[in-house]
């Protein structure tokens, strides 16, 4: 069995979801995991912040107004009588039970609750969609085998528990429909996945069943070898490793979250990044295999913060770095990079929400700076020891431009600088020219 992960451009629109048939083949067994209809889940973060705040009748008109889209969605979607009306059905039950809201308590659950809304909308409107054109699929509950467990992490075996008799019930069927994004969290109260959303629900899934492969279908085809919309001329890679993938997607490349990598890569699921609107196009492979010998890819992440901590009692102190890194932990804020040196360490955030407290506990260790407005740029290839001279082309891409911080070694896969924001795009331009033309 395959997953397919549709995005909400994906199912953007009637055309488009009309469209998805041109990808799902129904005689292959497959889940598709489908996000909600673009925009949809902005409107139902708008609408879920009107009534956290009180304002029930702003609330109240957004609702109405989304209500409204999905209105013209329906009758352009299911054209006959039969079939609109039973998504008219559909809609109907969703926005009445939003504009309900207006009239209860309003908290953080209820908010898990509204957003769900979405994928719930876009996939009980795509079944019914199938079933218009004789198409036979089943629509499975995410919220009955996705769960998180006490740490907010995904209860993958519970998702096989849950999720192997659902499809067994149903053992004369191919096709299958699920939501992405949604699940129960350990109180069995609705939630959300969070990092990763609908890419993340893929690979749990894949990992849960053991697929053959997990397809995530978005609007560009696989990952580019450079930030397409600043530079130009950008490649697809047709292979990445777990680790490649997860290094491009943390520091920058928007087309997959870092997490969703994750659990296909624990079970060898094998993972393939494809362009909805370019069906034929290749894409990207991602697989625990790595073509040796090459760089792969230049990724970019802003919003970087930069903190050096120069403290004289550094000088051959065991557990120095361990009470620094304390102080990040008990703030919840993670560190991207890190370098040291006898007497002071340097290290890079981009939470900053908590930066006043941890700058005023870094301050009993020693002399505290804080620097803003910096990007890492993240190249991404096969940086082995063995290898000669990669290392040297990056530096030679940027010897023009000042680098705060460099980071090479902490694996086999990378090196990334950290230079102000203000140099990204000359930078981003300036080592494409030097590491692929």
């Amino acid at each position: 069995m395959k997953i397919l992960k549709f995005g909400g451009t994906s199912v953007g629109s009637p055309e488009r979801m009309t469209k998805l048939l041109d990808i799902i083949n129904p005689n292959e067994e497959q889940i598709v995991v489908l996000s909600a209809v673009s925009g949809t889940t902005n409107s139902l973060v708008e609408i879920a912040n009107y009534f956290l705040a009180g304002d029930k009748k702003k609330g109240s008109e957004c609702v109405e107004n989304l209500y409204q889209k999905y209105k013209d969605f329906v009758v352009e979607l299911l054209p006959a009588a039969e079939f609109q009306e039973q998504g008219n059905e559909v809609i109907d039950y969703h926005f009445g039970f939003l504009a309900g809201f207006a009239n209860d308590l309003f908290t953080a659950i209820e908010e898990k609750v509204v957003l769900a809304q979405g994928e719930l909308l876009s996939t009980t409107l795509y079944h019914i969609y199938l079933k218009s054109i004789g198409v036979p699929s089943v629509l499975l509950p995410a919220l009955d085998f996705m769960k998180t467990d006490d740490d907010n992490e995904p209860d993958i075996p519970f998702t096989t528990k849950h999720l192997t008799p659902l499809l067994a019930q149903h053992a004369d069927n191919k096709l299958f429909i699920t939501q992405g994004y949604i699940c129960r969290n350990s109180f069995g109260e609705v939630d959300n996945l969070r990092r990763g959303g609908s890419d993340y629900t893929a690979s749990l899934l894949g990992a849960a069943i053991m697929a053959e492969e997990v397809q995530i279908w978005t609007d560009i085809d696989g990952m580019h070898n450079n930030d397409p919309r600043i530079v130009k001329g950008t490649k697809p890679i047709a292979q990445l490793s777990f680790d490649e993938a997860a290094e491009l997607a943390y520091f920058g490349a928007k087309i997959l979250h870092p997490q969703s990598v994750f659990p296909a890569q624990k079970y060898k699921i094998p993972v393939r990044l494809l362009n909805t609107m370019e069906p034929s196009a290749s894409g990207t492979l991602i697989t625990h295999d790595s073509e040796k010998g090459k760089i792969k890819s230049i990724a970019a992440k802003d919003g970087i913060t930069a903190i050096r901590i120069q403290s004289s009692r550094m000088l051959l102190a065991y557990g120095f770095l361990r009470r620094v890194f304390e102080v990040f932990e008990r703030y919840k804020t993670p560190i991207d990079m890190i370098t040291t040196s006898e007497v002071a360490v340097s290290l890079t955030i981009d939470e900053v929400g908590n930066l006043p407290q941890i700058i005023e506990e870094l301050e009993s260790f020693g002399k505290v700076e804080v620097d803003t407005n910096h990007s890492i740029v993240c190249v991404v290839g096969d940086f082995g020891s063995e290898k000669h001279g990669f290392a040297s082309r990056v530096l030679e891409g940027l010897k023009h431009i000042p680098i705060r911080m460099i980071s090479y070694g902490g694996s086999n896969y990378n090196v990334s600088l950290l230079i102000l924001s203000e140099y990204k795009t000359e930078a981003l331009r300036s080592l494409h020219n030097r590491l692929f033309e």
